[in-house]
This record gives structure tokens, sequence and C-alpha cells, in this order.
């Protein structure tokens, strides 16, 4: 919890000191540390100063506004800040597409100084004209106010699952319960989140709700009662407890894990055996004798099937597949290999070539990739074709040193918007690997975008298409592409696609990986790392990839070294 408010103040540092003008590297530092800080798989309070300051982009400067924040609660710059800017400023910059110039042009020009009547001056056609504004930007303002209203009803995943798992690690010290799980849309790894499901047994409920509705983040107590409380936390998330019975345990969890869709589905086949399934178990309707409810799998069991994982849990074939035998064998987090998607200090990443390959092989991983940025990417050091033949020297170099462990080169090119790469085929030709995506243009018409990834889906060199969509949950929505175009283009060349794991793209989603899984397109799941924390976010990638339908022999970084390296000399078909 302290990690994401300390970002969104250094985050809120950066937008106000860019509303002033200020200096652009002071700017990039404060988002830099922002997302290093939120990235981080320890809680940033319980870090010595020391500890603190190794974090890349953490000098002292920053460390000591961290250590106020940790002790006051609060961080003297950005009051200041706060106290110089208008406050109705800022509230318009929370809209997804309006940065602080912008914000600057509309709050000056017109007094707009809330989003609802940003909101009503965009639909009135009030905001075209104004310096830098024209009819798509109002256009695309609508959008990002519809955007902020869905993120004020569902969350990202990647926010709300640290929050989740730190409850459930702090009331197992409860000493009273037995089991605890999270359920709901959580448990099914769903994108984004509506509020936390959580469960559990206890030998004294009371105990285990009292310690539930005192936790420092709640802000909010909306209901205490003997098995079920509910609290709102600081940043507006609405948590349900349930204690229930040990023998209900498992009915209580399927039933409360869903979805709505496939818990109808599987009460209909129960109907039809006699049967009826709710959250206290699975009982017989004749005599009304209950026959299973310790465990999910009894659960299933009852009804004649096999246990249903909760990621398949859509009411999208899996019960149908089931009673066939037809269930897929989903990947699992140990079946991965390698990451393929990884950024040095070359370009915008904070480690060198020999440290990643030390925190990758730490992992048990038995290769990884380099892929910085091409020149095109100015903001994030993009490199020029020199300077990847000398990152291309070190690599060799790393990979003299190293034992059962492979590095491959590569790089992360950028498409540009006539739809060339911008680094040279002979260059691309001498790497081992090459992943092509987009990063500027995104409100291109649909035509331009899609050309721009079909040309380098057939470009002989092009392995990887990185987050496919764009998208950045609750912060941008997916750019407007003819997926159905990208798909065939993908199967017809072998051009690997991309579920990247950073919790905030999972791009491709689940809809669209099952259907390049459905049309054979190879796929990889990567962590697009940028500090050594990230590397932990592959699982998201690996949930993303289950709720898809995806097995072992989709995911090309589950592969071994040799046959990886077979298939990456391959040639692709143009």
């Amino acid at each position: 919890m302290t990690n994401q408010e300390i970002a969104r103040a250094f985050n809120e540092i950066a937008d106000l000191l860019e509303i002033k003008g200020e200096n652009p590297f002071r700017i990039r530092a404060y988002r830099r540390a922002a997302q290093n800080i939120e990235s981080l798989g320890r809680d940033v309070a319980e870090m010595s100063e020391d500890e603190i300051t190794r974090v890349p982009g953490i000098g002292k400067d920053l460390a000591g506004k961290i250590r106020e924040y940790i002790e006051k609660g609060r961080i003297e710059r950005l009051e200041e800040l706060r106290r110089e800017i208008p406050r109705g400023l800022t509230e318009i910059m929370t809209v997804p597409g309006v940065g602080p110039r912008t914000a600057k042009v509309i709050f000056e020009s017109l007094g707009i100084s809330t989003i609802e009547e940003l909101e009503e001056a965009a639909r009135g056609g009030r905001l075209q004209g104004l310096p830098g504004i024209k009819k798509k930007t109002e256009e695309n303002i609508i959008r990002g106010i519809e955007m902020l209203k869905r993120g004020k009803e569902r969350q990202p995943l990647g926010k709300v699952m640290p929050l989740a798992e730190d409850i459930i690690e702090r009331l197992k010290r409860v000493r009273s319960v037995r089991k605890i799980s999270l359920a709901g849309s959580l448990r099914r790894w769903r994108d984004t989140i509506k509020d936390i499901d959580i469960l559990a047994t206890s030998t004294n409920p009371t105990e285990v709700m009292n310690a539930f509705v005192r936790l420092a983040e709640v802000e909010e107590v909306l209901l205490k009662g003997p098995t079920k409380s509910s609290v709102v936390l600081r940043d507006g998330l609405q948590v349900d407890l349930r204690v229930v019975e040990e023998e209900s345990f498992g009915a209580a969890l399927q039933y409360f894990t869903g979805s709505k869709a496939h818990n109808i589905k599987l009460r209909e086949r129960a109907v039809k055996r006699g049967l009826k399934i709710n959250e206290y178990g699975v009982f017989r309707e004749s005599d009304g004798k209950k026959i299973a409810g310790r465990t999910e799998e009894e659960v299933y069991q009852a009804v004649g099937l096999p246990f249903i994982p909760p990621e398949l849990r859509e009411d999208r074939g899996e019960i149908e597949a089931a009673e066939r035998g037809m269930l897929p064998n989903l990947v699992e987090l140990k079946d991965i290999r390698g990451d393929l998607h990884v950024h040095s200090k070359y370009s915008d990443g904070s480690h060198s070539i020999e440290e990643i390959a030390g925190l990758a092989k730490s992992l048990g991983y038995r290769y990884i990739a380099i892929t910085d940025h091409s020149k095109g990417l100015g903001v994030a050091g993009g490199l020029t074709s020199e300077r990847i033949l000398e990152e291309l020297k070190e690599v060799q170099a790393v990979n003299k040193k190293l034992k059962g462990f492979k590095v491959f080169m590569g790089v992360e090119v950028d498409i540009r918007s006539d739809g060339t790469l911008d680094l040279p085929d002979e260059l691309l030709a001498r790497l081992d690997i090459v992943i092509a995506s987009i990063h500027s243009g995104f409100r291109q018409s649909v035509g331009q975008l899609t050309m721009r990834l079909l040309s380098a889906i057939r470009s002989p060199y092009v392995k990887i298409i990185a987050h496919p969509t764009g998208r950045l949950i609750g912060e941008r929505d997916p750019y407007e592409v003819d997926m159905e175009q990208i798909l065939r283009a993908a199967k017809e060349t072998g051009t690997v696609l991309e579920i990247n794991a950073y919790p905030l793209r999972l791009d491709l989603n689940d809809r669209y990986a099952r259907e390049a899984k459905e049309m054979g397109i190879p796929m990889v799941i990567c962590t697009d790392t940028h500090i050594s924390e990230q590397f932990r976010f592959m699982r998201y990638g690996v949930h993303m990839a289950r709720r898809a339908w995806l097995e072992k022999g989709d995911i090309i970084n589950t592969m071994d070294t040799k046959a990886l390296e077979r298939f990456l000399k391959s040639r692709k078909k143009t």
C-alpha cells in the first residue's frame, strides 16, 4: 500500500512540475522513481535508508522524500506544489489523455476546473480552436472521461492483486485462521477488478473480523458481523470478508469465485442430476442430504466433472470441454524457461547485461533476451546502429563467461508511422531476436495502424510483435486496429505474438490470445522488465495465458535453449 501511495505522490509531483515548465530531466526522474517503487516486491516502509537508495532511480534526495512520507504521511514538496497550482487544474489532469500542457490551456482559457465542466465543454464542441486542441483532441478527451468513469468502477488487476495478497498475509497471522483464500474476479485473474472477495475458516470468527476492520488501510467500515464484514480502503476499493464453516469452504470458494455465468451453467447441470448447489454445499433434492462441499474438487465431482481451474470459469466452453475430457493442460509459471523482452542500461533499463543474466539465472531461467529500444524512442534512450553493435559485443563477451545459460541479443525496434522499421535490415539480420512494436501515433486511423503492424509482421527479420494493441489498463484504451487481419498475417508468416506481462498492459488480452491459440499462432510471455523487481510480473502474463486456454506447447519461451535457438533461426514466410 505504501509503495502505491508514494508512487502516486511522485507522479503528481512530476505532473505539477511539468505544468510549471521545470527541468524535464527532474520530471523524468520522479516518473522513473514512481514506476520503480510501484514495482518493488517489498513494502518500502520496511526498508532501510541504504536499501531504498539501492533501488534504481532513487538517490538521497528522493530517498529523503520517501522517508518523509513514511514518517509524516505527506511530502512537503508536494504540498508546496499543490498550494502553487490551482486544484481544478490538477483535477482535469486525471483524465487519461489530458496532459499538463493541455490541462493548463483549458483551465486558463475557459476556467474549467472540474471533470463535469470538462465533459460538458468537450461534448459541446467548446474545446476546439484552443491552442493545440483540434476536433480529434476533443474526441479523445471525451473517451478519456469515459475511461476514467469506468476506472472508478473497476481497477487494474496489477494494482489490486498486491493489496489483496498483503491483506491475506496479515490475516493469516491471526491465530484462529485455518484456511484463507481470495475469491471473485481476482481469483480468476481478470484484468480489471471491481472489489476484493476473501473467504476464510476460523475457530474464532470474531477475532478475524476484529483484525480485518482494524487494518491500517481501512477508510470506512460498511458492515461488521459475526461471519461477514465489508470495508472500504483509502483508495476506494471495497473488500468483503466471509468466514464459513470448514465443511462448506470448497462450496463457498467455488460459489464466490464465479463467474456468475459459469455458476448458472453448473447449477443447471446439477438440477438435471437431482442436485442443488449453493455456497453451503451440494445437496440431493430428494432428501436434502449434503453430499459435497468441503473442497472445490468435491463440488465438481458431484456433478460429474473434473476440477475446472478458476481462470477458465467464464462460461466460454469450459464446462462442455470438461464433459468431453478436453480441458487444456494449462501452462504454469514453472514451465517458463526465460524472458525474451528485457531492457538494460543501454536504453532505459536499470541493470547491466551481466547483472540481468545473474538475476535471470537466480530465477531458474535458462536464457534471457536483451531487447533495448531502437533510436526512434528517444525518451527511452533508444539505440543507434552503432550502439547496438557495441551492445552485441558485450553480449558475446558475457556469453563466454556463462555456463548453462544463454543471453540472446535482440532489439525492440520501433515501427514508424509509414510502416518501416527504425533500423536497417542488414543490422536486424545480425541479431538473435527482433521484437517490433508501436510506441507513437496511437490515434491514427484503423487502416494506418493496421498497415504498420502488418508491415512489421511481414518483415523477414521480425520474430515477435510486442504488446500488439498498445493498451494501458485504466490509462489508455487499445488503439484501433483490425486484429483479425493481424492474426491472419501472424498465422501466415509464423510471427510470434506477445502476451506482455507488465500488469498495466496484459497485452494481448485473453480473448485475442485464445483466438491466436486456436489459429496455431505461436505465443510468448514476456515481462518487458526495466528493473529487477519486474521479473516477478511473469506470473501476471502466465495467468492471462491460462485465461486464454494456453498450454505449454503454445508458448515459445517454454522451450529449452537449443529448441528456442532453432526456432529463432528458422526463416519466416513473408
